[in-house]
Parts: C-alpha cells; sequence; structure tokens
C-alpha cells in the first residue's frame, strides 16, 4: 500500500513548523513516522506498532524520563542508533492520564490500513489528540472539577477572555479591563490549558503561567471568530447572546473554538449556545485573597479542609462541579439567591431532600457522557449510564413535585422523559455492557436478526454445518453430500 497521502494543511495544526526533511538514508517505516512527526512538533507523537505504542528520538527521551519507561533504540540513523520507548496500546489511558496531569499534549497515531494488503508500512493517521485542556476520556479526568480550556486575547487594556469546558459544551466569554482584572478571573478558573497569541506570550501577564499554548496571531482575528461562532450555532449574528459589546472576548472565543476542533478532529455538535459574564455580577475576590480564603484548594495546593470540601455533600458529579463553579463566583443577584434559598428550605422543612438525594445518585454524571456521545467518543458503559438514567428520570420527577418552590416547579418542568431513546437502549444494550466495544457482546440479543445469526455462527458453527448438510442434500437430492471444515479452505 501506498504511504499515506493526507494533505498536510489538513493534518498540521495550523502555525506548526514546516516539514522536516526526511533522509532517504531511513527505512519506508521510518519515513512515516517523520512527515507525521513533523505534522505535530510540539507534542508527543505516540506511533501505534502492533500491539504497542512507541515513541522515537526526542519524544522517546522525554517520555521515558516523565513516564518512567526504558529507553531502548531501533535501528539507527547516521550511524548512531534511534531513541524507541513505547507503552502497551491496551493501557495506554494510564499513560495519558499521567502526561495529562504533567501538562503535557499528545498525538495518537493509528494503523488504519490493512497489514495484509499493505506492500510497504501499514498505512496511518493520527486519529486523537489528547491535551491537558480538551481530554474527555473520564479515566483522564477529576469528576468533581470542571477541565476548561481558555482563551485570552488583548486589545489595549481590555482583556477578552473565554473558557470552554468540552466534557459538558459549556461556553462562556467575559471582557475585563486591566492585567489584574485578567489575573484574579484566570485564578478564579485555574485553566488546564490557556491560548494565547504567540506575540503575547512573553508579555508580563502570561509568563510564568501553566499551561500557556501559543497560537498564531492570525487566529485572533474578530471576523473570522464571528463567522466560527455563528456557523456553530446556526445564527446570523451573535446579539442573541448579548455578545455585541464585547469583541475582545468574541476573539478569544474564536480561537478557543478553532483550537478545540482541531483536536477533536470532529463535529461539537454539544456546543450550541454562549454565556457571557459580566464581572460586577458576582462578588469580586482578587487573587491573593481567593488562596487565603482557602475556597476550593488549600494553601499546601490541596483539597483537604477547604470550603469546597467541607461543603460538598452533593449526590452526583454534576453536583460537586455546579457547587464549586457556585463557591468560586458568589453572585449578587439577590432574586435568583432567594429563589435557591427558597428552594433548600422548601427542601429541608418536609425533609423531602432525601428522597431527591436517593435518585440524584442513580442519574450518575449524564453531563460528560453525552458530550463523550457527541463528540463520537463513547464506550458501551456511557451508553449503559445513559439508559439508567433515563430510567430513573421518572422517579426523580415524582420526588422533586409537590413542593411549594418556584425555583424546584421550573426545575422539575425542565426534566425531559425521552421515551423512545429510553426503550430503544433498553432493548438494544445487554443489562452490564463490556468497558470496550471490541471486547463484544454489547447488543442485547434479539435486537437484531442479522447479527443474532452471525453470533450464532461463531458460537456453534458445527451445528451450523450439519444443518447447512440436510438442507443442501434435501435440495441437491444427493444422499451421499458432505459439508465440512478443514484448516487450509476453511
Amino acid at each position: 500500500m501506498a504511504e499515506t497521502t493526507d494533505s498536510p494543511s489538513l493534518d498540521r495544526p495550523a502555525g506548526a513548523a514546516p516539514e522536516t526533511p526526511v533522509k532517504s538514508g531511513h527505512t519506508p517505516m521510518m519515513q512515516q513516522y517523520l512527515r507525521i512527526k513533523a505534522q505535530h512538533p510540539d507534542m508527543l507523537l505516540l506511533y501505534r506498532m502492533g500491539d504497542f505504542y512507541e515513541l522515537f528520538y526526542d519524544d522517546a527521551r522525554r517520555a521515558a524520563a516523565l513516564l518512567d519507561i526504558t529507553l531502548t533504540a531501533r535501528g539507527q540513523s547516521d550511524g548512531a542508533p534511534i531513541p524507541m520507548a513505547g507503552v502497551p496500546y491496551h493501557s495506554v489511558d494510564s499513560y495519558l492520564a499521567r502526561l495529562v496531569e504533567l501538562g503535557e499534549s499528545a498525538a495518537i497515531c493509528e494503523q488504519i490500513g490493512d497489514p495484509a494488503l499493505s506492500k510497504g508500512p501499514v498505512e496511518r493517521k493520527v486519529m486523537r489528540i489528547v491535551t491537558p485542556g480538551t481530554v474527555t476520556d473520564e479515566a483522564l479526568l477529576d469528576e468533581r472539577r470542571d477541565n476548561l480550556l481558555a482563551a485570552a486575547h488583548t486589545d489595549g487594556a481590555v482583556y477578552g477572555l473565554a473558557t470552554l469546558d468540552l466534557t459538558s459544551g459549556r461556553l462562556t466569554i467575559q471582557q475585563v479591563v486591566g492585567a489584574q482584572a485578567l489575573n484574579d478571573e484566570l485564578e478564579r478558573l485555574r485553566p488546564a490549558e490557556l491560548l494565547v497569541s504567540e506575540d503575547q506570550r512573553a508579555s508580563e501577564t502570561f509568563k510564568g503561567r501553566r499551561g500557556v499554548r501559543p497560537r498564531p496571531p492570525w487566529h485572533f482575528d474578530h471576523e473570522h471568530a464571528v463567522r466560527l461562532l455563528t456557523a456553530q450555532f446556526g445564527t446570523r449574528d451573535l446579539r442573541g447572546f448579548g455578545a455585541d459589546n464585547v469583541p475582545a472576548a468574541v476573539t478569544a472565543a474564536g480561537c478557543l473554538l478553532e483550537y478545540a476542533r482541531e483536536t477533536q478532529r470532529t463535529a461539537l455538535p454539544h456546543i450550541h449556545s454562549m454565556q457571557v459574564e459580566h464581572r460586577d455580577d458576582a462578588i469580586l475576590i482578587d487573587a491573593t485573597s481567593r488562596r487565603n480564603l482557602e475556597l476550593e484548594t488549600n494553601i499546601a495546593g490541596g483539597s483537604e479542609y477547604t470550603l469546597a470540601w467541607v461543603m460538598d455533600r452533593t449526590a452526583n458529579p454534576m453536583g460537586g462541579r455546579l457547587l464549586r463553579r457556585w463557591i468560586n463566583r458568589p453572585l449578587r443577584d439577590r432574586k435568583t439567591l432567594r429563589l435557591r434559598h427558597h428552594a433548600v428550605g422548601a427542601l429541608f422543612e418536609t425533609q423531602g431532600f432525601r428522597a431527591v438525594r436517593e435518585r440524584l445518585r442513580g442519574i450518575g454524571d449524564v453531563e460528560r457522557t453525552l458530550a463523550r456521545i457527541a463528540l463520537r467518543t463513547a464506550r458501551p458503559r456511557d451508553l449503559a449510564l445513559l439508559r439508567n438514567a433515563l430510567c430513573d428520570l421518572p422517579a426523580l420527577r415524582a420526588a422533586v413535585q409537590g413542593f411549594d418552590s418556584p425555583r424546584l416547579r421550573q426545575l422539575n418542568d425542565d426534566l425531559g422523559d425521552f421515551p423512545e431513546l429510553r426503550e430503544l437502549l433498553c432493548r438494544a444494550l445487554v443489562e452490564t455492557p463490556p468497558g470496550l466495544i471490541r471486547d463484544g457482546g454489547v447488543i442485547a440479543p434479539g435486537h437484531d436478526a442479522e447479527l443474532d445469526e452471525l453470533r450464532l455462527l461463531s458460537e456453534n458453527a458445527g451445528q451450523y454445518l450439519l444443518d447447512l448438510e440436510t438442507r443442501e442434500r434435501a435440495r441437491s437430492g444427493i444422499p451421499n453430500l458432505k459439508v465440512s471444515y478443514n484448516r487450509v479452505h476453511g
């Protein structure tokens, strides 16, 4: 099979270095590796070879130090051994989790060709990019903390800030004046990754901040940002979101959305709206006060004995993340606060919170599950979690009904039912699916006749051959006809 012919303009992140010249002395496989690596110069390339993901050259040395894996060698280049390190494919997620925790990014290069038909190297392509701000895999995330991707754009003394939680599709923007105000907001949000223009990376505002990722200046173009956002939301303009007077924030959001698309390599259907935040809507807490108050992180950098640690008695991870957002951004809006306090009082006075709490326990982390489904990275157990949540919805609605609280009534009205989807998932999935779809046994017997027949063949081939032999004898009239199997012809 010919080498991969994917266009570099599609595979290479915008702003990446030009492709590295491939030396003729390299084997065809290493030539293929170097071409793909040149498209992702700023991240580790995990290159699938059989049952392992391998890394070469500087990537291998770096990964060996970061992950404490063995550094070996494969072949030679200019008379010197080529450094190599690898991790097993079946445990790659645990290694990715460690890389993300260290602030590293990785491109996952898969074999997409058929080895049996390949005359040269098996065709490979980067199918997944994992960065600290765009991970969605459950194993790589803290379930009770938002994982935010942020972008900041400078326009004189005005700063536009946009954040995206890819695991929920929540996109927010705001505009602040002065570097100190921006620093205070970044301390509140603590994004896993912060996109800034290359010409702003060295400024005092971003210098030394962890997770800063430079992007080309032309990614911060206002008109391009408006086009991207309106296309994403399916709107003619951004007036409906209240974004008319925050051009710097809109510009930051455009860069952020483009980066998310680039890393996910798929549509982002769960991002369908944008919320404009105004700094004066919440109580202002500067970065120093925030650290000293230990709202979510203690002085030592841990989470024990913080306000969030003491208060968090939520029934599922979604509630834990919402509580932390509320703690970190205390609202000034008295109407909203009164509605919340009234709802809490109604639940407490009748002890109704106990039934609601038990129902919420069974719902699970639907928010992140739906994001993985939208991004086409869901696993069988994600679908089972969604099925179980939909089955618990009627009971949750019943538990919330009857309270003298406008807020609780509104929440109850907002709860859907989705009977058709619930019925489909109940009918199609086995009770306890495996962790990975490649393990098989995900679809329940009786859901698909063709699948049932194929399973019967794989599990009871001997009986199938006897039945086929009986049918063929009757059809052909040959009483001695034999149907059998051998290892040569199958």
